[in-house]
């Protein structure tokens, strides 16, 4: 993270939003606020930020249509959701919408820096890597009937046309294709797309993986790319589908 990194915070809550705003700026970003759906629009068009804190229960048009608008029309852009404590409700949606983090409110700022960091750690490998890459010969992996372009970090589907993944999915599918016919659990998971902030035992990696069978797999609800082994974890076989 460097002093240039920009964080929009979108929280109707001025007192919340002014603390965020006190306890980021102290640590080096460049904070601006947005107290709807209309005023991140207009902070959007002065100038696309690194990342996004959005608030679920926003007035108007909620946070959850706000994180599918984002992440539409910017790809690299990192979003953290914050739900209500115990919502897990608003948790998987907005996953499903392609936030790449949440954190539920009452919230320690220090954990959602820490959180921060490593969303935006991901999405700067990930923008590095495809900015050196480019113009050179693409390294592609099979995954069922798609391609996983590893150094543009995007996955084609058998049409050629790009599918959007999140950094938590690259980083997952990366995974799984470096380690074909292997069962891999959570913990195993975390440590190999080097995400370890999460849980071992965070149901949102299964999310994840329940998006990415959507997304890849020819009869989702009989997933044969990225099995389940009961008990055990999950195996990628790369030949299937």
């Amino acid at each position: 993270m460097t002093t240039t990194t920009h964080v929009l915070i979108v929280e109707d809550d001025l007192a919340v939003r002014e603390m965020l705003t006190e306890y980021l700026s102290t640590h080096g970003y460049q904070v601006s606020q947005a107290e709807s759906g209309e005023a991140m629009r207009a902070q959007l068009a002065r100038g696309v930020p690194d990342a996004v804190l959005l608030d679920v229960n926003l007035p108007g048009e909620d946070g959850l249509n706000l994180a599918r608008y984002l992440r539409e029309r910017h790809k690299q852009l990192g979003i953290i959701m914050v739900t209500a404590a115990g919502d897990v409700v608003d948790r998987v949606v907005g996953l499903e919408m392609g936030a790449d983090d949440y954190i539920a409110k009452p919230f320690d700022p220090r954990e959602l820096r820490a959180r921060l960091k490593s969303v935006l750690r991901r999405c700067e490998e990930r923008a590095a890597q495809s900015s050196s890459q480019a113009g050179e010969a693409r390294r592609r992996v099979p995954v069922g009937r798609c391609q996983l372009d590893l150094d543009a970090h995007q996955l084609l589907g058998p049409d050629g046309a790009e599918i959007s993944l999140t950094s938590m999915e690259f980083d997952l599918l990366k995974t799984f294709t470096q380690h074909p016919n292997q069962v891999l659990n959570r913990d195993q998971l975390l440590t190999l797309s080097r995400n370890r902030d999460w849980e071992p035992f965070d149901r949102s990696i299964d999310i994840r993986i329940a998006r990415l069978r959507r997304k890849i797999e020819p009869q989702p609800e009989r997933p044969q790319i990225i099995k389940t082994v009961r008990g055990a974890g999950y195996m990628f076989v790369p030949d299937a589908g």
